[in-house]
């Protein structure tokens, strides 16, 4: 790798020889401006104002635009005989614990690279010391015109030095929290623990940009003079108002991403029941009721049809010897008369 920067790490008395290199390279794609009518190429050329002809890198330098809107020239070599130690040098000022460094100090980052076999010792030297310690050191450096802050940490085998922000380059979040209160339930909570458990963790490895793969190929359709592929119709979601619907469905959703759906039921939070002053008495189904009704009512149609015939026959037998008794009566008084 290319360094970009040459100089020594100041150690306390120890000075060691280092090179910076470039710890990450972009793999964005980058595109050039065009004249759409013709395609031609739209350039920037760089051309001096008082002369009005183009110039060439060689002829550019630097200057510092003052307030009234004069320009100062500075020269490297006005640079490199600034009055810092850190000029040439990466300066350790102090060791810390790793979570003492905001994040959102993080800068660009580099590889130290040892200069010389001389330096092989020192710079082991430095790198097991941070092992051992469990800190990182923070360094002062100028890079490209300032004077920058850093910090130094073992990577593998390696020193990698992260570029920080300067305390007062960070910006406080005034005005980005929301600003009416909020309250949050003990079972959403739940859930959005239940949800980070599911979703788990990652190796960083299997991430990759897929916007990028996306734009190659679009490009290599249009080289091959074919159709751009065309995006897939996003799907088609319903406006989630239940902050706890929503919840749920993500850890199912979750869970079944992950083949997990046929192990564990998905975690379920249930309102509570509204009070009521009384409970109503479990109904039969249709079925049985019907069933039970039917035969009660057949029991008791025979029960009634028979007293019915009972009542009928009786009332025949008395009519019957009624009859008798008076048809036998007349046959004596008749007998009587003759006689």
């Amino acid at each position: 790798m290319r360094s970009i920067w040459n100089g020594a790490i100041s150690f306390g008395l120890v000075s060691i020889p280092i090179k910076l290199v470039n710890a990450t390279e972009s793999h964005s794609i980058s595109f050039r401006q065009i004249h759409t009518e013709d395609g031609g190429r739209i350039r920037y050329r760089k051309v001096c104002e008082l002369e009005d002809r183009e110039v060439t890198q060689g002829e550019i330098g630097k200057a510092y635009e003052d307030a009234d809107g004069s320009l100062i020239p500075i020269t490297d070599e006005d640079l490199s005989h600034l009055p810092l130690p850190t000029a040439k040098t990466i300066e350790i000022v102090a060791f810390v614990p790793n979570d003492r460094i905001d994040p959102l100090q993080m800068d660009a980052a580099y590889y130290l690279a040892a200069s010389g076999a001389p330096a092989a010792k020192p710079y082991t030297l430095l790198r097991e010391a941070l092992k051992r310690s469990n800190k990182v050191a923070i360094a002062k450096f100028a890079l490209r015109g300032r004077e920058r802050l850093g910090m130094l940490r073992v990577v593998d085998d390696a020193i990698a030095m992260h570029g920080l922000l300067w305390p007062d380059e960070v910006r406080a979040p005034e005005g980005v929290a929301p600003d009416t209160g909020v309250t949050v339930r003990d079972k959403e909570l739940d859930l959005a623990d239940a949800l980070m458990d599911t979703l788990g963790e990652v190796e960083l490895d299997d991430l990759h940009d897929e916007y990028r793969e996306a734009v190659e190929e679009v490009i290599a359709a249009k080289a091959a003079g074919e159709a751009p592929p065309e995006a897939p119709e996003p799907e088609k979601g319903g406006k989630v108002l239940d902050l706890m619907a929503a919840l749920e469905k993500s850890v199912r959703e979750a869970k079944e991403s992950r083949g997990e759906a046929a192990e564990e039921e998905p975690a379920q939070v249930k309102r509570l029941p509204s009070r009521k002053t009384a409970r109503a008495a479990p109904k039969q189904p249709a079925g049985k009721k019907s069933t039970t009704a039917k035969k009660t009512t057949a029991k008791k149609t025979a029960s009634a049809k028979k007293t019915a015939k009972s009542a009928q026959g009786a009332k025949k037998s008395t009519a019957a010897k009624s009859t008798a008794k008076k048809t036998q009566a007349k046959k004596t008084t008749s007998r009587k008369r003759t006689a």
